[in-house]
């Protein structure tokens, strides 16, 4: 049974990655879609919704991220569960540079929340078939 039917990559630089490697891994490229315009979380969940036509998703990321990731699509009225990717081992420097990343990230993600910010780019809708 095939759980996840469709992916949906954030960013370019990273998704054009991810697409090569799923690729390579026999995933089919029909059932892949990259999101060229996801340059913030908040943007990838509204246009998740509002451009790709999902209302349920399914976030893989590191738990950090998946927090804020689970947060915002509540906001934004879409149904998410997040699964936790395996940490990456990082030395401490970089560790305490995302810890402070990530705090400042979820400050900015209630202010925008507050002020009701939208993405910069939202664009023509994609049918996902």
């Amino acid at each position: 049974m095939k759980l996840i039917k469709r992916l949906f990559l954030l960013g370019v630089a990273m998704g054009v990655g991810l697409l090569l490697m799923l690729v390579e891994a026999g995933i089919p490229d029909s059932v892949i879609y990259l999101d060229y315009a996801g340059f913030r979380t908040l943007d990838s969940v509204v246009r998740a919704k509002e451009i790709f036509g999902q209302t349920s998703i399914t976030i893989i990321s590191q738990r950090f991220h998946n927090e804020r990731a689970l947060r915002l699509a509540d906001y934004c009225g879409v149904e998410a569960v997040g699964y936790c990717a395996e940490d990456v081992t990082l030395v401490s420097k970089k560790v305490e540079i995302e810890i402070v990343r990530e705090s400042l990230a979820r400050v900015k993600m209630y202010i925008d929340m507050l002020r009701g910010k939208q993405p910069k780019f939202l664009g023509e809708k994609i049918e996902i078939k």
